[in-house]
């Protein structure tokens, strides 16, 4: 390909997508919206008991062991870890207003029939005894925490300082990915239900350096810190899934159409979208089909800013209903998903 051809070629693709650009009638809106937690948990619901199910019973602790050998882990790690993780959990819920006391239950007793995994849950019957006798009314339990690393060597030539000199060696280099898993249950004996089970894993990698392989795995020691760390954050995370979140989404609107649109996408540019709306509000009564239906259509879009979902709904409808608007269709579902959202909001921002 000539020079010239190539840049003859690079204008036209040039002048293409400038062409597309210019014809595009829609630009992008960012809205912050306050979600629905993922778990809720009934209004009842003010003292809850943060307990550790993860150790293991006896006849399944020779497997474990093994498992830990092989996989170079302390004889204390899950074990310290679990607790950090079940802590981690307890102060974070405490920071909720959402109850009046958390209380951290510790192990009692409770076991679990697999490493590793899930164990079956809790009985009812156990459940409510737990309950009772510590004057709690639901339980967040602790059913997994496992660990898992896995140990590789490289040795790398280096120059090494002697009393009579630099000579030629290897320095030794470990590295250590060490998985963290835990899962979580929520019982709530009122309802009989499990309001959640969810795991969460995290990975984190240490290395260390010496003359010799044993030199080098022996500078991993310090991982026991990191893991109970991690643990305590793992507890902390899961205490978000019962708080409601803030989380950016998009949205379509029309900025072609009448010179008022166009004002009004440099009104909306500069933050000024209640002077947008004065100049979409006059379109939808166009004669146009198309012009009116995308007012309506911008109408409900601003609508949806300023927190009136209801009335976004009748203005897309409108733009759906009387001038076949098709991104207002869409638009509709989406308003109908947020005020449903907005009833579970109600639901989990107990006082």
């Amino acid at each position: 390909m000539t020079t010239k051809t190539y840049l003859k070629n690079l204008l036209f693709i040039t002048l293409a997508a400038a062409t597309f650009s210019s014809c595009k009638s829609t630009e992008l809106v960012y809205i912050n919206v306050l979600k629905p937690a993922p778990v809720t948990i009934p209004s009842y619901v003010k003292s809850p008991g943060v307990l550790n199910r993860t150790t293991i019973t006896a006849q399944h602790k020779a497997v474990d062991v093994v498992d830990k050998i092989f996989s170079l882990e302390g004889a204390q790690l899950d074990k310290e870890g679990a607790q950090s993780s079940v802590s981690g959990l307890a102060g974070e819920l405490l920071k909720n207003n959402r109850f009046s006391e958390v209380k951290e239950l510790g192990e009692l007793d409770l076991t679990t029939t697999a490493p590793g995994l899930f164990s079956a849950p809790l009985s009812w019957e156990t459940v409510d005894k737990i309950c009772r006798e510590h004057h709690v009314d639901a339980l967040f339990s602790l059913e997994l925490f496992d660990t898992d690393s896995k140990i590789s060597y490289a040795a790398a030539p280096v120059s090494l300082k002697t009393p009579v000199g630099n000579v030629s060696g290897l320095e030794h280099r470990a590295s250590m990915l060490t998985s963290v898993k835990t899962g979580w249950r929520i019982y709530d004996p009122a309802s009989r239900n499990i309001l959640d089970e969810f795991p969460l894993s995290r990975d984190i990698t240490f290395s260390g350096r010496g003359i010799n392989p044993a030199a080098a795995a022996g500078a991993l020691i310090n991982r026991k810190e990191a893991v109970k760390e991690v643990g305590a954050q793992a507890g902390q995370h899961y205490a978000m899934r019962i708080i409601p979140y803030r989380t950016r989404v998009t949205r379509d609107y029309y900025v072609k159409g009448t010179d008022n649109f166009r004002t009004a996408r440099r009104k909306a540019q500069t933050g000024n979208w209640d002077g947008a709306a004065e100049l979409w509000k006059k379109e939808t009564t166009n004669p146009s089909n198309t012009v009116a239906g995308r007012a309506c259509y911008n109408m409900a879009i601003i609508c949806e800013i300023n927190g009136e979902l209801d009335l976004a709904i009748k203005w897309s409808q409108k733009a759906y209903e009387e001038y076949n608007n098709r991104l207002a269709l869409k638009y509709i579902n989406l308003l109908k998903n947020r005020q449903a959202g907005n009833e579970l909001l109600k639901q989990q921002q107990v006082e």
